[in-house]
């Protein structure tokens, strides 16, 4: 299964060898909010932090896991993933940039809700096992398309979850006692790629890195839900720069 996954997806990614990562980038998520391939967009993202990435050889490394586990089921992925794959969340250093870039969540082993998410979604999908990202406010998850009373929390060891737990969870870690249903609401990929660049600004804004800054912003113009009403504040970025 892993080398006919694999095939795929380097043949797929072949096609954009000749563009560069930034342009790459906005030719995926320019078109359909959920129609490109959510592993690529994020590589391409870690793409601007280790310029000359080798994007195709992380694609090639998630075809390898999506050829490591049987039954190919919501809950065998995300034990295997979670359990023998070693997979799991960086509470000691939460904030650091690596943690939203998915190769290096593929090299550590270690990342925060949103990639580790991207990570289950992006086997699963290679392995027959679909599922949506679910961007609660302060905590990402993963719900199941085959029986969508099931969530999961990758960054707690990928324990299944109900509406319910979700709802505790949420309450836990934002101390918030209101609740829409909404939250647990499927959201495209182009939302996804949206909050993880979210999360690099804040990370380049905590370290007074206007390097990173920068280029995060770049990406984040090319998102059209946000280009607008970030325009002015990237051209005050980029000025710096001039």
């Amino acid at each position: 299964m892993a080398s006919k996954v694999a095939a795929t997806s380097v043949e797929l990614y072949g096609r954009a060898v000749g563009s560069t990562p930034t342009s790459r980038f906005h030719e995926l998520v320019e078109g359909d909010a959920d129609a490109f391939r959510l592993d690529e967009a994020c590589l391409l993202i870690a793409a601007h932090a280790r310029p000359g990435l080798d994007v195709g050889h992380y694609l090639e490394r998630l075809d390898e896991l999506a050829g490591q586990f049987l039954p190919p089921t919501f809950d065998g992925l995300l034990a295997h993933l979670f359990g023998p794959g070693g997979f799991t969340g960086n509470r000691e250093r939460y904030y650091e940039p690596e943690n939203s870039m998915l190769d290096r969540v593929l090299e550590r082993r270690t990342g925060i809700p949103i990639t580790l998410s991207v990570l289950a979604m992006e086997v699963g999908r290679r392995s027959g096992v679909p599922m949506w990202g679910i961007s609660m406010p302060g905590h990402f998850l993963v719900r199941d398309k085959v029986d969508p009373a099931v969530f999961a929390d990758p960054f707690h060891g990928g324990r299944l979850m109900t509406a319910l737990d979700c709802r505790r969870l949420y309450r836990s870690l934002t101390g918030n006692q209101d609740w829409d249903d909404s939250y647990l609401r499927p959201v495209p990929r182009r939302a996804i790629v949206t909050r993880v660049l979210s999360n690099l600004k804040t990370v380049a804004a905590q370290r007074n890195d206007p390097g990173m800054l920068l280029w995060v912003m770049r990406l984040r113009q090319a998102i059209p839900e946000v280009a607008a009403e970030e325009q002015a504040e990237y051209a005050r970025l980029a000025a710096r720069f001039n």
